[in-house]
């Protein structure tokens, strides 16, 4: 039965591909508008280092040692790059330039040079992830999503990208109007009493939960998409920010659900006989996504940030 096998075989992959790009797009809309977008791509990055280090600490691939591994890398980060911008006097997207690259390029030197025969740590891992792995093996049929028996047996990485999933959303939804006029009007944010430094903070702390628990599964091609394509897709379609966080929700779960198909049957359909990496599909649909809204898009034209901060 084509349900019997969905189930197992592609559900898992294909909800955590979807709580992944939906979790990154999310804090993507605020560090877009407030012209930080470099900084996901920094944090996919700069996670690396750290869950290695983690591993050759530990010995072993586990949740918690990575996600404190790839906390402490972000913590690392961003106290290189705001040392450099101000002992540096340089401009702030240059200074993560040169620190993401050069952890990032740590960790890949990292990696070479470590025994991880053993284990799934590897470049290829680091980059693409291992999306089309996370299968249920428990899962005889649609009669497993409600067998407790079956569920314990779930892919850890599909409840770890709920939870984050669930994060985000709460730190969106319960600190909506401060990110929102502090994105727009810095300078009023203040003068009405809000904390823009703390809440800045905040708000890439989020995106380092989003991109750390996005790591393992999906590699960092598709936290990088993630971050900047739907968002930068959605501001081409409306000038309003609570239009724009929709939008961006719907061509994450898009991008997510066509690139995954795409990998596996796309390629049959052109005659080949081996799929191809869904997490690069799934970024280069995102690509698409975004070149389709930059020619269509009601929005293309117009520049800056969203009008009504109210």
């Amino acid at each position: 039965m084509i349900g019997a096998e969905f189930v197992p075989l592609s559900l898992p992959p294909l909800l955590i591909g979807t709580f992944a790009a939906v979790a990154c797009a999310l804090p993507g809309n605020f560090l877009l508008l407030r012209r930080q977008a470099l900084i996901g791509d920094a944090i996919s990055h700069v996670v690396l280092p750290g869950i290695v280090v983690a591993f050759l600490l530990t010995g072993a691939i586990s949740t918690w040692p990575m996600m404190l591994g790839a906390a402490g890398a972000s913590v690392v980060a961003v106290a290189l790059i705001e040392a450099i911008r101000r002992l540096g006097r340089i401009e702030p997207g240059a200074a993560m330039g040169v620190v993401f690259t050069t952890m990032f390029a740590a960790g890949v030197l990292l990696l070479e040079q470590t025994d991880t025969s053993t284990v799934h740590l590897d470049v290829e891992h680091a980059l693409y992830g291992n999306l089309e792995s996370l299968i249920w093996l428990d899962a005889i049929g649609w009669s497993s999503l409600w067998d407790p028996v079956a569920l314990a047996g779930l892919p850890p990485e599909l409840p770890r990208m709920a939870l984050a999933l669930l994060g985000v959303g709460l730190f969106v939804t319960v600190f909506w109007r401060p990110l929102k006029i502090s994105t727009f009007d810095e300078g009023f944010a203040q003068a009405v009493g809000i904390a823009t430094g703390p809440l800045g903070l905040a708000l890439v702390v989020t995106a380092a939960i989003a991109a750390v628990a996005a790591f393992d599964a999906v590699g960092s091609i598709i936290v990088i998409a993630m971050f900047i394509c739907p968002p930068a897709s959605a501001r081409m379609m409306t000038d309003q920010l609570e239009v724009q966080v929709g939008w961006s929700a719907i061509f994450a779960t898009l991008s997510a659900i066509l690139g995954y198909v795409l990998a596996g049957y796309g390629p049959l359909l052109i005659g080949l006989n081996d799929a191809v990496s869904a997490a690069g599909m799934i970024a280069t649909v995102s690509g698409v996504i975004l070149a389709i809204c930059a020619r269509f898009g009601p929005c293309r034209t117009r520049a800056g940030a969203p009008s009504g901060i109210s």
